[in-house]
C-alpha cells in the first residue's frame, strides 16, 4: 500500500493524541539505528558505524581522541575527512557510547 505525504498527513491530523504519541514513538524506534554522517553496512568494517563516504570507523577516531590526538590531527592523517565528520562521529559516540566503546575492546584484543 501506497500512501502519499498528504494523505499520510491528513490521516495523523485525525487521530487523537495519545495515538498521535504513540505514532511518534514507533518512528522514533524504527529511526534510532540512523545518525546522520553515519553509516553501517553488514559487509563493511565488520559492520561497525562508519563515516560516511570512508571505511573510517567511529570507534578508530574515537579510539585516537581518547589517546589525545587532535582533530587537527586526525584531518591531516585522514584527508577524506571533513570537520563536521567529526563532530558526527563524537555525537554518535555521545549516543552510543556503549556500542563504540565495546568495539573499542573488541579491537584492542
Amino acid at each position: 500500500m501506497t500512501v502519499s505525504l498528504r494523505e499520510l498527513t491528513a490521516l495523523v491530523s485525525k487521530l487523537s493524541s495519545t495515538k498521535k504519541a504513540q505514532l511518534l514513538y514507533s518512528i522514533s524506534k524504527d529511526l534510532a539505528d540512523t545518525f546522520p554522517g553515519i553509516e553501517k553496512t553488514p559487509d563493511v568494517c565488520g559492520g561497525s558505524a562508519c563515516i560516511i563516504r570512508t571505511r573510517i570507523p567511529v570507534w578508530t577516531l574515537v579510539s585516537f581522541k581518547k589517546i589525545g590526538i587532535s582533530e587537527t590531527m586526525l584531518l591531516s592523517s585522514y584527508p577524506a575527512l571533513r570537520k563536521q565528520d567529526l563532530n558526527n562521529a563524537w555525537a554518535y559516540y555521545k549516543a552510543n557510547k556503549h556500542e563504540i566503546d565495546n568495539d573499542i575492546s573488541q579491537n584492542n584484543e
